[in-house]
């Protein structure tokens, strides 16, 4: 990997020792995104740290338009690498420590690709035996043998992948049933990446996730959805967005332990009710929204205010999502 990278994370805790790991990783710049409850002493040699006060500086009006004590002020941190160059972007949280085998996929090659149209897929069966789904999953699909058995579908494609969600060992991305139900570790299986067809879909999220630029304006981050909606929802309109210029999906195997942070579960379920109602929907809304040949940033300002006016997220998510969209244009993204 030669392109420039960069790690944004979000964090309202003194240095984690996952930050530090990410900080001591070679050739990687490492940015942390402050909110509110951040402590004001933050510091840690090696990494670029902004504050509120630093974001609205840099960013004023998005700086300033975003809400405050929301997951959504990562944003800032996409806008920062960007703005210092940076060809790769690395998603995750301050409680994903990277692994001796962390590394960025490449974003062309060959690699195994599902069939494509095949809906809604678990992608945690490939690399685990272990009765286990991603959060986003539609909750029909948790038992189903068709949303497994894609892994038997498999062929070697020539493809470009400019985003890769790689997976967690430990307490990996699952929802709130899961860890009300079940709550079993899980240590994924050292496979092959895979890669979606189009028309194939799996929630990704924004927890070990690389994106290349090609990609960077499905980075935005809705703020107007709960909590545990707004990366999900970011990921399936980025699927289907990626179909239309010819890219996939990609998953790879876990490069990180989670170490979660402590979660309430009923509060995680409350949260994540709109991602099991809306989930096939915001799929058929987006597909309906989008118009073939558009620029990316165009699609995604036309899907959300398809979501919009479907009251899957708040009206006020429009002129964020402008100002997103303005904030990309003056940086060169096109």
């Amino acid at each position: 990997m030669t392109k420039k990278a960069a790690v944004v994370i979000t964090s309202i805790s003194s240095p984690t020792k996952s930050v530090v790991g990410y900080a001591n990783l070679d050739e990687l710049k490492t940015i942390v995104i402050g909110d509110t409850k951040t402590p004001d002493d933050w510091y840690l040699n090696g990494v670029d740290y902004l504050s509120i006060e630093d974001q609205v500086e840099k960013y004023k009006e998005f700086g300033s338009a975003l809400p405050v004590r929301h997951y959504c002020r990562k944003n800032i941190g996409y806008l920062e690498a960007i703005r210092q160059g940076c060809e790769v972007i690395i998603d995750t949280d301050d409680d994903n420590l990277p692994l001796e085998n962390w590394y960025i996929p490449e974003q062309e090659g060959t690699f195994l690709c599902s069939s494509k149209d095949e809906g809604f897929i678990n992608v945690y069966s490939y690399f685990s035996d272990q009765h286990i789904w991603p959060r986003g999953l539609p909750l029909e699909c948790v038992r189903s043998d068709k949303a497994r058995a894609f892994k038997d579908n498999l062929e070697e494609k020539s493809l470009k992948v400019p985003v890769w969600q790689g997976l967690a060992n430990g307490d990996p991305d699952v929802d709130a049933i899961y860890r009300l139900v079940i709550n079993e570790p899980c240590t994924f299986e050292e496979r092959a990446p895979v890669v979606l067809g189009r028309g194939t879909i799996s929630p990704y999220n924004s927890q070990n996730t690389i994106s290349y630029k090609e990609a960077f304006p499905l980075l935005y981050l809705p703020s107007y959805v709960s909590f545990r909606f707004t990366d999900i929802l970011r990921g399936l309109i980025g699927q289907v967005i990626l179909w239309d210029h010819g890219y996939r999906l990609g998953f790879f195997e876990a490069t990180v332990f989670q170490e979660r942070n402590l979660h309430d579960y009923i509060e995680d379920f409350k949260d994540e009710i709109p991602v099991y109602l809306n989930a096939r929907n915001v799929i058929n809304i987006a597909q309906d929204a989008i118009v073939s040949g558009q620029s990316m940033q165009q699609q995604l300002s036309d899907i959300y205010r398809a979501l919009v006016d479907e009251k899957v997220v708040g009206s006020d998510e429009n002129e964020l999502v402008d100002i997103w969209v303005n904030e990309l244009n003056k940086l060169g993204v096109r």
